[in-house]
């Protein structure tokens, strides 16, 4: 019970994913690290998130020592998966677009994934697309923008309203808009702004993303693959009182000390750096 849970993300976008995960396993000790000397990832190629993520991971699994990785950002996942998995000796959990869940709530057969630019450019997307949303129309939007907004309401800035409605008309402005009803939030620091996306919304729209799945799935590979709580039943552990938890950054920043106040929300009250 002592090995934590590692949730990585380039920035605080994992926080969306480590919520859900402490809702349903609130006794998990967890490490959430955040590649801050490399963020952000959904400008850079997929070449440099190829090689960068698997080696860093690499050395958090070393220092860390988790049961369990979570990698709570879906650039790295849609670019990265695989290689992690191969090169790390633990079950990893990845991040998807929630094009599934968004397909099954649409009416109107349209719906859109806003993302990062790498993620939204993905082929994995084109798969997710053809698998589960085959007779929807599929619309994306990068927007790196929001990724910013994100990380600045964590430090205590109030997101622009006006940059909020600009970035979803980079969705809503394309041919077809008119008719989505559900978005697929693909960027897991967009549910940070689930409240301000809806408020500056033309008309009421579904938004969907993949947080509440992930935790699931850490939870039965908990209960099921990890050979520390093997004689410990799941129940008894989701009772547990909370776990002493921390956050580790890559670089020290002045960011770091303003993301203090959220992280100790998160049940973060503790911070390494790499």
């Amino acid at each position: 019970m002592t090995a934590p849970l590692l949730v990585f993300d380039s920035g605080v976008g994992g926080l969306s994913v480590l919520a859900p995960i402490r809702a349903l396993l609130p006794g998990v000790p967890v490490v959430y690290a955040a590649d801050n000397a490399g963020f952000p990832y959904g400008t850079k190629t997929e070449a440099e998130i190829a090689s960068r993520v698997p080696a860093l991971l690499g050395r958090l699994v070393e220092r860390y020592r988790p049961r369990l990785v979570v990698i709570a950002c879906n650039t790295a996942s849609t670019i990265a998966l695989a290689p992690v998995r191969a090169a790390l000796d633990l079950p990893v959990v990845g991040t998807v677009p929630a094009i599934k869940p968004a397909a099954e709530a649409s009416r109107s057969r349209v719906i859109g994934v806003l993302g990062t630019a790498a993620t939204v450019r993905q082929p994995y997307v084109d798969r997710l697309s053809a698998e589960f949303a085959a007779d929807c129309r599929v619309i994306r939007y990068g927007s790196s923008v929001l990724v910013d907004l994100a990380e600045a309401k964590l430090r205590g800035i109030a997101p622009d309203p006006a940059a909020i409605a600009r970035e979803l008309a980079g969705l809503l402005d394309q041919p077809d808009g008119d008719k989505l009803d559900t978005v697929a939030l693909a960027c897991t620091h967009f549910p940070l702004l689930a409240e301000e996306l809806a408020a500056a919304s033309p008309r009421p729209l579904t938004f969907v993303d993949g947080g509440r799945g992930i935790a699931r799935r850490v939870a039965y590979l908990l209960s099921n693959t990890a050979p520390v709580l093997s004689s410990t039943p799941a129940q008894d552990h989701r009772a547990a009182p909370p776990a002493s938890s921390r956050a580790v950054f890559t670089r020290p920043s002045p960011d770091v000390d303003a993301l203090r106040p959220a992280l100790h929300s998160y049940g973060l009250d503790e911070i390494d750096f790499l």
